[in-house]
Formats: C-alpha cells, sequence, structure tokens
C-alpha cells in the first residue's frame, strides 16, 4: 500500500492519502499486534518541478477501527463519516504546511546569497541552497559533515570558527574573508566572502546548529582592486605631469594634489569646496573663480578660468584652471579632476602688448620723453655691468701680477736672510703687495665676484646690533634716528656685507654733512612692481626688504649722481679715500639680486634705498657658543702679544679666572717656551704677529708637540692667515677685538676642550706609510703664466719635492700619462681649457689624485661636484701651498679622507 502511494505520488506530482494502513508492531508485553494508521504523502518539488521529497504525515486510527468493527450500519456510517471529515481536515492541514514548505524552501533555494544549516557538532549539512552548492562547486552535500564534504579549505581556518560559534554560542561575522575553492573542473579558485555563522539554539537554548548565509564580494573586491590600481596609475601619471593635477569630490570639495600644487604654494595641505576658498587665490580674483566654480558644479559643466595664485615666495602668477567632470553610467558626476596651467609669461606679454597699445595714444612728445628716459637708464646699467666685468678681470689679472711679485720677493726673502736692511725692504714691498691684494678684493666686490655666506635674517635686529659701532664711527655730533616698519620681512643676505654697506653709507653721509647733522636708517617692507622693474631694467619684480640710509648734507648734483657708482671715482680729497666704498655697496647689492638707488638734490641731502629680496623662511638663529656660566680653570696659558699693553690686560684677565699664565711677546719666543718642555694646555695667540714666525705656522709647531693643544687666536683684522676664500678656517677658534671677559672666559674653554677631544681622535690616525716616508712628492704644476710658474717650482724644489711643469692643459695631461704624479696643483684659467676640465680629464686615469687649484678666483662653484680638491687664491703664500701639497699627498699614500 505504501509503495503504491509512493509511486502515485512520484507519478502524478499530486497528493495521495491512504485511510486505513494495518501496521504491526510490538505491543507493550512484547507480543506482536496490528495496529491501523491513516498516512498522507504530500509532493515536495525541486526548482525544476520534480518530486525531490515526499513529507508523510500519519495519524493513528486503531480504535477508530475497532469501534467500527462493533458498531451498527448507522453508527460505521457516522464514524465513517467523522473519519472522513478528520482525514479532509488533515489534508487540508498537509496541504498548507505543504505549500507553506514548498514556498519557504523556494525562497531559500532562489536567495541571492548563499545559505546552509548545519546540525550537530560535527556540522552536518541538512540544508544547502543553491548559491551555496555553485560557490563550493558541489551537489552533495546534504547528511555530510563539512570536514567530509570540503575537505578543500583545511587550514585556512573554517572548520575552527565553525568549532568556536558552536562551542560558545556566540555568532562570528567577516567581511571580504579570503578563501581558496576546489571547484572541480575549474580547479582552484580564489574567492572573496562576507559571511555570518550565526548558532540554533533547540527550546532548551542549547545550540544545536549553525546557520550558515553570506554573499560573494570576489567581483566587488576585483573591482575595488582595478579601481584602486587605475587610481594609483592615474596619479603616477599626474606626479610626472609639470602642471598642477588636482581632484574634487562632487560636492567641489578638494581631495588631492599633486606634488607642484604644495611645491608652487609651500602649503602642507589644501583645502577648498563650494563655499570656502582656496588659500592660494588672490584676494582680487576670489570671487569671480568661487562664482564660477559653483555653476559648474550645479550644472556639470567644464571649468575654464583665469586666476592668479600665490607662491611659496608670496609672488602671484597667472594660471589657467580646468576642471573636468567625470560621470557613472547613470550620469551622476563621481570626481572633478583638474589642472593649473602657468600662464605667466603670456599675460606678461599679454599685458605688455596692452601697454604698449594703450601708448600709443599718447602724444609723440611723451613718448620722446619717456624713451629718452629708458634710454639712459638702460645705458647706465650697461655701463655699470661693463665697468663690473672689466673691474673684475682687471682684478683677476692683477692677483697674477700680484703673484709674480710676492712670489718673488718671498724667494728673494729667503737668499737675503740675515740681512736686516734688505730683510725691512723686502718687508716693505710684501706689505705694498698686501694692499694690492686688498685693493683687488674690494674690485672684485665690484665686479660681483666676492663669495658670499647669505643667511636669513631681520634686518631690525642686524640695525641694533650695529647701532653702538655706527655711534662710535659718526660721532657725537651726528644725531641718528632709527625707523623700523612694523610686520618686517626677513631677507637672505650676507650679514657681514649689509654691516659693511650700512657702514660705508654711514661714513660717506658723515663727511657729506662736515660731521654734524642728522642721519636717518629707515626699514621697511617695499614692493616694485612691473612698472618700476620696466624703467629700472635691472630689477626684478617682486616684494623686497627696504634699507634706506638718509642724510642732511650736502647732496650731489645730476653729473655726480651718474658716476656715484664707478670705482675709484671720489668727491673726497686727496689721500680721503678710494673710491670704493659705493661701488662695494652696489657690486655687494647685485650680487645679492637686490636694487639700489639714490636720491640727492643739492643742498638737500642724500638718500640711498637698498632692496633686498624678500624671504619666506623662518630666520636663521645662529647658536652663540659665547653664552652660558662664565667659568674659569686652573690649566696653563700661553699668551702671545706683541702690543705690551693689550698682553698686560689678557694677562691679568686669566690670573683672575684663576689660570696659570705664560707670556710672550712674538712667536719665536712662545715656541722656545713650547719647546721648553713646560705643560701648556691653551695657546692664546694674536694673528697678526711680528717676527719670521706666523701666528698660525706657531700653532701648527705647537700642536705637533703637545697633540692635546687648544688654539685660540684673537684679531681686530679678519682677512688674514686664518680667513680664507671669504671664510674663517674649519676647526679654528677666533675671538675679535675688543672683548669682554666673559667672552674670553667661554671661548677658553671652548678651546681647551676642542684641542683635547682633537688630541683624542689625533692618537686614533693611522701611522705613516714608512715605504714612503723619505719619497719626494711629485707635483705636476699647471700654470699659464710663465714667471708665477717658475717662481712657485723654484720654492717647491727648494722644499724636497719633484716639480713637473705645464704651461696648458694639453702638456699636463700628457705629463701626468707618462709620469708618476701625487699631486695636481693647476690654475683654473687655462689657455686651452679650464682647470676644471682638465681635473675631470686627468681623473679618468688616476681617479684619487688630489687637485689643489691655485687661482685669483675667491670661489670655483664646479668645485661642488669634485672630491679630494682644495683651493689656495692668488697672491698665496708658498708655504701655505706647500703644507697643503703635503697634507694631501700623505692623506693619498696612507688611504685616509684628508682631515
Amino acid at each position: 500500500m505504501l509503495r503504491d502511494s509512493f509511486a502515485r505520488v512520484l507519478a502524478t506530482g499530486e497528493v495521495d492519502h491512504l485511510p486505513m494502513i494495518p501496521y504491526p508492531i510490538a505491543g507493550p508485553d512484547g507480543l506482536m499486534q496490528n495496529r491501523y494508521w491513516s498516512a498522507t504523502h504530500t509532493p515536495i518539488k525541486d526548482a525544476e518541478g520534480r518530486v525531490s521529497f515526499i513529507l508523510q504525515h500519519t495519524v493513528d486510527v486503531t480504535e477508530l477501527h475497532t469501534l467500527r468493527q462493533g458498531a451498527s450500519a448507522a453508527e460505521d456510517w457516522k464514524m465513517q463519516t467523522d473519519l472522513l471529515r478528520r482525514v479532509d481536515a488533515v489534508q487540508g492541514q498537509n496541504r498548507i504546511l505543504g505549500e507553506e514548505r514548498e514556498y519557504l524552501r523556494k525562497l531559500f533555494e532562489q536567495a541571492p546569497g548563499f545559505m546552509a544549516v548545519l546540525r550537530e557538532p560535527e556540522h552536518i549539512f541538512t540544508i544547502a541552497n543553491r548559491s551555496y552548492r555553485e560557490l563550493v562547486g558541489r551537489e552533495d552535500l546534504i547528511g555530510k559533515a563539512v570536514r567530509d564534504a570540503l575537505p578543500d579549505i583545511s587550514g585556512q581556518g573554517f572548520y575552527e570558527l565553525l568549532d568556536q560559534v558552536y562551542t560558545t554560542g556566540e555568532p562570528y561575522a567577516a567581511n571580504a574573508a579570503r578563501v581558496v575553492l576546489d571547484r572541480g573542473a575549474l580547479g582552484p579558485q580564489e574567492r572573496y566572502l562576507d559571511f555570518v555563522y550565526q548558532p540554533i539554539r533547540d527550546a532548551d537554548g542549547k545550540v544545536s546548529g549553525i546557520f550558515v548565509q553570506g554573499h560573494d564580494v570576489t567581483a566587488l573586491r576585483l573591482a575595488q582592486e582595478t579601481a584602486k590600481e587605475n587610481e594609483n596609475r592615474f596619479r603616477t601619471l599626474a606626479q610626472s605631469l609639470p602642471n598642477q593635477v588636482w581632484t574634487a569630490r562632487p560636492n567641489g570639495e578638494v581631495e588631492w594634489c599633486n606634488d607642484q600644487v604644495y611645491r608652487y604654494s609651500g602649503m602642507q595641505k589644501l583645502h577648498f569646496d563650494a563655499n570656502n576658498r582656496s588659500a592660494m587665490v588672490h584676494p582680487d580674483d576670489a570671487e569671480r573663480v568661487s562664482r564660477e566654480w559653483q555653476q559648474c558644479l550645479r550644472t556639470g559643466k567644464l571649468l575654464e578660468v583665469e586666476l592668479r595664485l600665490r607662491r611659496n615666495d608670496g609672488v602671484y602668477r597667472w594660471f589657467i584652471s580646468r576642471a573636468a567632470p567625470l560621470t557613472n553610467s547613470d550620469g551622476d558626476i563621481i570626481l572633478w579632476v583638474a589642472t593649473n596651467t602657468d600662464i605667466e609669461e603670456q599675460k606678461q606679454t599679454e599685458s605688455h602688448l596692452e601697454y604698449l597699445a594703450e601708448s600709443l595714444g599718447q602724444t609723440i612728445e611723451a613718448r620722446t620723453q619717456e624713451l629718452e628716459r629708458t634710454q639712459e637708464a638702460l645705458r647706465q646699467s650697461q655701463k655699470m655691468e661693463a665697468i663690473g666685468n672689466l673691474a673684475g678681470g682687471i682684478a683677476h689679472d692683477f692677483n697674477n701680477l700680484l703673484q709674480v711679485i710676492t712670489g718673488n720677493l718671498q724667494l728673494l726673502g729667503r737668499d737675503l736672510a740675515g740681512n736686516e736692511v734688505a730683510e725691512r725692504r723686502v718687508s716693505g714691498a710684501l706689505a705694498g703687495a698686501a694692499r694690492g691684494a686688498r685693493l683687488a678684493s674690494q674690485l672684485l666686490s665690484f665686479g660681483r665676484r666676492q663669495p658670499l655666506e647669505p643667511k636669513v635674517i631681520n634686518l631690525s635686529r642686524l640695525i641694533r646690533e650695529t647701532d653702538q659701532l655706527l655711534r662710535r664711527s659718526l660721532g657725537e655730533a651726528i644725531e641718528i634716528d632709527t625707523i623700523v616698519g612694523g610686520g618686517l620681512w626677513n631677507t637672505l643676505v650676507d650679514p657681514s656685507n649689509v654691516e659693511n654697506a650700512l657702514l660705508n653709507l654711514a661714513i660717506n653721509a658723515r663727511d657729506a654733512m662736515d660731521g654734524e647733522g642728522k642721519l636717518t636708517i629707515e626699514l621697511g617692507n617695499a614692493f616694485l612692481d612691473d612698472e618700476y622693474a620696466r624703467n629700472a631694467y635691472d630689477v626684478k619684480p617682486g616684494q623686497y626688504v627696504m634699507l634706506a640710509v638718509s642724510d642732511t648734507g650736502c647732496g650731489m648734483t645730476p653729473d655726480i649722481l651718474e658716476k656715484v657708482f664707478d670705482p675709484f671715482f671720489t668727491t673726497k680729497p686727496d689721500g680721503k679715500g678710494t673710491g670704493l666704498g659705493l661701488s662695494m655697496v652696489y657690486g655687494f647689492v647685485k650680487q645679492s639680486d637686490g636694487h639700489i638707488k639714490i636720491y640727492s638734490e643739492p643742498g638737500n641731502g642724500t638718500t640711498v634705498r637698498i632692496y633686498l629680496p624678500r624671504s619666506l623662511e623662518a630666520e636663521d638663529v645662529v647658536a652663540d657658543s659665547l653664552v652660558g656660566p662664565v667659568t674659569g680653570g686652573t690649566e696653563t696659558v700661553l699668551v702671545v702679544e706683541d702690543d705690551e699693553a693689550v698682553r698686560e690686560v689678557a694677562v691679568g684677565l686669566l690670573t683672575e679666572l684663576g689660570y696659570k699664565v705664560l707670556r710672550a711677546k712674538d712667536a719665536d719666543s712662545a715656541l722656545a717656551i713650547v719647546e721648553s718642555g713646560v705643560a701648556i694646555d691653551l695657546l692664546f695667540t694674536d694673528v697678526v704677529m711680528p717676527g719670521r714666525l706666523k701666528s698660525r705656522d706657531l700653532a701648527r709647531k705647537a700642536k705637533e708637540r703637545l697633540p692635546m693643544l687648544g688654539v685660540l687666536f684673537t684679531s681686530g683684522y679678519t682677512e688674514n692667515s686664518i680667513v680664507h676664500g671669504g671664510r674663517l678656517d674649519p676647526g679654528v677658534n677666533l675671538l675679535s677685538k675688543p672683548y669682554t671677559r666673559e667672552a674670553l672666559a667661554r671661548k677658553l674653554r671652548q678651546a681647551i676642550e676642542q684641542g683635547r677631544e682633537e688630541g683624542a681622535l689625533r692618537n686614533q690616525v693611522p701611522e705613516p706609510n714608512p715605504a714612503a716616508k723619505d719619497a719626494p712628492i711629485n707635483v705636476l704644476l699647471c700654470e699659464d703664466e710663465a714667471l708665477i710658474r717658475i717662481s712657485t717650482a723654484d720654492f717647491l724644489q727648494d722644499a724636497g719635492m719633484s716639480v713637473i711643469e705645464a704651461g696648458t692643459a694639453a702638456e699636463a695631461i700628457a705629463a701626468a700619462a707618462d709620469q708618476p704624479i701625487d699631486v695636481l696643483v693647476a690654475d683654473v684659467h687655462l689657455p686651452d681649457m679650464s682647470g676644471v676640465e682638465l681635473v675631470r680629464e686627468v681623473r679618468q686615469r688616476l681617479p684619487t689624485l688630489p687637485v689643489i687649484f691655485a687661482t685669483g678666483d675667491r670661489k670655483v662653484s664646479e668645485m661642488d661636484g669634485l672630491e679630494n680638491t682644495a683651493l689656495i687664491t692668488k697672491p698665496y703664500d708658498y708655504e701655505t701651498l706647500a703644507s697643503q701639497i703635503r697634507l694631501m699627498a700623505s692623506a693619498r699614500a696612507n688611504r685616509r679622507p684628508l682631515p
């Protein structure tokens, strides 16, 4: 009966009912007895409409069968009627239940996400919808444990998560979890899933299974990675563009900028949107640009607008900004991509053309006057440029001539040793040559060839620090009034040259006022516009810091004003000035990219205005080593000073500080004290000393005998043996005169500690190579001036060196190829090629060859890329040249870097 009923359901797909089925079953006493059942079979179909399950609903009707056997026909009829009614009711319930189950099954099966129900601790599949089966690539899941059904996920942590949820009863959720599944014929595949493990509890609240539900987000993950890759590709491309590139969200809020934006603006971050304006936009353009940007955000049209953007130095430049919207498939804006293109030169050209067009309407007379003023300014600028080049060239050649003179005088002095009269005459000649060298240095300043050490400073601080010096230089009869404008900008300039320029202008003003009057020093911010720059021809428009010096003196006539910056031009009486003061100021200002202007009228005084470029950087704070507590010591100090009064003052100060003091009147006496063996901790010596032994040589010889010795120089004159190329030699301590007790005490301690540190480091330097100790140094000397070459070679040979002479770079290259060379000494300006090119050519064969540039230039910019090089400026001291050669040759022989 059951088989027939099952067959009918499978064949017809309809519900089948069996009203009375005998069913033998063991009773309580163990004996078999017949019972009767009513059974209803409801089909459960799959997505294709095929019967995949049969729901059986049974009711025990044994009592009904018994009553029916003992009942009358009427009663039997009634019982049959009741039974049929009950069966119909059950069938109705079964039909409803089957329909609900079918509906739920279809929902579960057709759900877009994957779902499954796992029972028991072994996580046995009881339900798994189509999405789940497609995900794992298997159909045979029902009735299997997870570990048996999905062995390919072993080791990926999913078994452990299921055990954890079943044990703890706590649900678990994951986002974009990575899983590798064996998809059968498709092979292993990497998928990303969002899923939830939700525990299922029975009536007692115990976990009996786990409901699994989730979504396959692999496509979304891949799309995100592709979008990220596209974004990275876009940003890489944008970073490589010379233009400024930025992107904005649909509401106009800036999202990203390339580095060009930050480099140009100097800002760390940039923010603006539909309502907030960019800080880069010129205030006069901000309203117009904001209005057009808001309109484009509303309409989705392309933005194209010209505007001025602020550069990091405060200068505004014209740009054209274009922003295009990017839309999705629905036409919605998802991003704005924009570029800013510099059109400053185009705008300047347009501005210039507009200016020319407007000027055409002016009268011929006004135009002629303007052209005459322009031509006059151009002629003045060209004249100053030509004089500057001439002065620089003369100074360079003058240094060569001085080198011939001083070199031969030094050689002659060696031959005349012991002849006091001859030695005095040679010394006088050398002193005259030194004065000529200073004049050459002043000419180099005018020719803009002096080495500068620019720093970011605030001129108000510098003016305050030089106030006392000015008052001492001008005298009490001159009133000094200083005016500093509020919010003074910083400027990048050489502080010492500013002080010299100010002092020069102040002294000129004093002479113009005959020592009595009023001097006004004014500081303020200034902007030189395009119009001013066009008429000046020697100034760039922009922001400047202005330093003005005004006097109430006699003033100057126009013809004097035209020549006031010319070298050696002076209105002072003979012997009262060299005529290089204002020339030096002019050269310094021009070399600093600044501008200088003089206003003067006879009887109404003179005003000199210096414009120095503004700097947006913070002021450089130079740490002053002469700070801190004033402390003395018990060390022994050797004081070397030729002026007896100054010497006694220094001895008194040092004694008061607790030091043991030895004294000497010159370098020779000091060296004798050092060689006597007495313990000395510090050598305190003047720079300019009488006698044959110089203070720098004294310091060197003393350090050779006492490695731990500290050295402190003092001088009232900065152009001396410890300053080269406009810079204090590395490692040299200098205390300028006049000095205070506090400055002396602090600088003394610094020098003593430095000497101890240098001595400790010197003990770690390896011993010289014994094999090279007695070998002569082979020097290749390349100098096109024959007299300089001959005298220099004579001195170096007398010093025990082997010298190979070359008059051209080609001769030097040939000599370096044929003979062993330890050091190359070369001029920079050679007839066939520059000295720098010569060095590069020779170093192709001798890459470690030390090089000394012996030149009249104060700086060789091309040296920055060359290692193991030194610079000695003409006229140079032969002893200094020989010492530098020995130092570089020794360092090369022992394969150690130069100290």
